[in-house]
């Protein structure tokens, strides 16, 4: 499988945020996005996800599954916000993503037991959400990634509030999604520790 990304620009209200990005993923691949505050990371990213439209470009998959046209159909997005209700406990948060989201064709996603204890919180998913630390339920959204399957990751700052630990541990999800076929994509302004990657430069324009 292969994501071909063709001359994609996108704007916020009247302004340009981007223009003609281009690049393209094989499997077992990442794209590391960097750039300053306001280059367009987080849009660029919430495009690729289906979240917002492209002004021009084109997004495809080359080789993916049958009945696939657009990648955000096989997509996990992990945004700035976790995306977990304060008042649920942790369970009933990844249950129901795991319900929502279900599993892409080529894998199946983990229980939730053996996904809070990849990210290091085992025996804690009964506590309601908002009882967490913010590093806390930065990993457990991180946990949402492995109680479902899809092949494309695309991540926005995704270690932010996590410390060192937590830091190599998510590399280690990480790596181990690359080393199975999937396909990584962040925005971050620190290190993955993911070995070799692909890097895209976003600038921004002046108005």
């Amino acid at each position: 499988m292969r994501l071909l990304v063709e001359g994609l620009s996108a704007r916020r209200g009247e302004d340009l945020i981007f223009n003609d990005i281009s690049f393209s993923l094989a499997a077992g691949e990442a794209l590391v996005v960097t750039g300053p505050n306001g280059s367009g990371k987080s849009t660029l990213l919430r495009v690729l996800a289906g979240l917002l439209q492209a002004e021009t470009g084109k997004i495809s998959l080359k080789d993916g599954p049958p009945g696939f046209e657009h990648p955000h159909e096989l997509s996990h997005y992990l945004g700035h916000r976790n995306a977990m209700k304060r008042e649920l406990t942790v369970e009933e948060n990844l249950s129901f993503w795991r319900r929502f989201l279900g599993n892409s064709p080529g894998g199946s996603g983990i229980d939730l037991a053996a996904a809070a204890e990849a990210v290091g919180l085992a025996g804690i998913t009964h506590l309601p959400f908002g009882y967490l630390s913010a590093g806390q339920q930065r990993r457990m959204a991180m946990a949402k990634l492995l109680v479902a399957y899809r092949p494309i990751w695309i991540l926005d700052e995704p270690t932010a509030a996590l410390d060192a630990g937590a830091d190599r541990l998510f590399a280690g999800l990480v790596t181990s999604h690359l080393e199975r076929g999937g396909i990584v994509i962040a925005a971050t302004h620190q290190s993955l520790g993911i070995g070799q990657s692909k890097t895209l430069q976003m600038t921004g324009f002046s108005h």
